[in-house]
């Protein structure tokens, strides 16, 4: 499937230059002179090696067609993690690589995420947007700081890192977007 070059979304799989990429950042810049462009930097989903490329809105990329099986975690052995398919009971280890290492931390028991494949071959987790997690350790409040911007870092029970409000303290359960690693709200359990 075709999409423009400016609808590039980090995790998003695009075929370039006869390969398969996986979106890991991407920048929208505008220069006075030659005008808009996106600055994505891509990594090799085989072999990890990255690139940074300017997409112009003009430009079309090709879109990977990925096929999406529900799968449940199970476990983590080392740097392979098993999975099961949702439907036929089968088990599948990936590697973490194979996973990303910024979704690892939030894998949970019993988690349902979508496996994507290419042509057979598994080649990436897609997690739930949210997960609810504990927070472990959460600095003090510093008194005069207004609510509005402030925000303090924290540490999850996964050993992620996270800025959160100032009414956040160690125990507390909280949302955190997956995707981008940040505070959503305050847990409602």
């Amino acid at each position: 499937m075709k999409i423009n070059g400016n609808a590039i979304r980090p995790g998003m799989i695009i075929e370039h230059q006869d390969r398969l990429w996986r979106a890991v950042k991407t920048q929208a810049t505008s220069t006075g002179k030659s005008g808009a462009y996106l600055q994505v930097e891509l990594k090799d989903i085989r072999d990890g090696t990255k690139l940074n490329e300017r997409f112009r809105s003009s430009e079309k990329v090709e879109r990977a067609r990925l096929e999406q099986t529900e799968f449940q975690y199970l476990f983590s052995d080392g740097d392979m993690h098993t999975f099961m398919n949702a439907e036929n009971y089968e088990q599948l280890a990936l590697s973490t690589d194979a996973v990303g290492d910024e979704a690892v931390p939030y894998l949970q028991d019993g988690m349902n995420v979508m496996i994507e494949t290419f042509e057979g071959e598994p080649i990436g987790v897609e997690l739930p947007q949210h997960v609810t997690l504990e927070v472990t350790e959460a600095d003090a409040v510093v008194k005069g700081q207004t609510a509005s911007s402030s925000y303090k870092p924290a540490v999850l029970e996964n050993g992620v890192k996270v800025l959160v409000p100032p009414h956040i303290e160690a125990g507390t359960r909280i949302v955190v977007d997956t995707r981008e690693g940040t505070y959503v709200e305050r847990a409602k359990d």
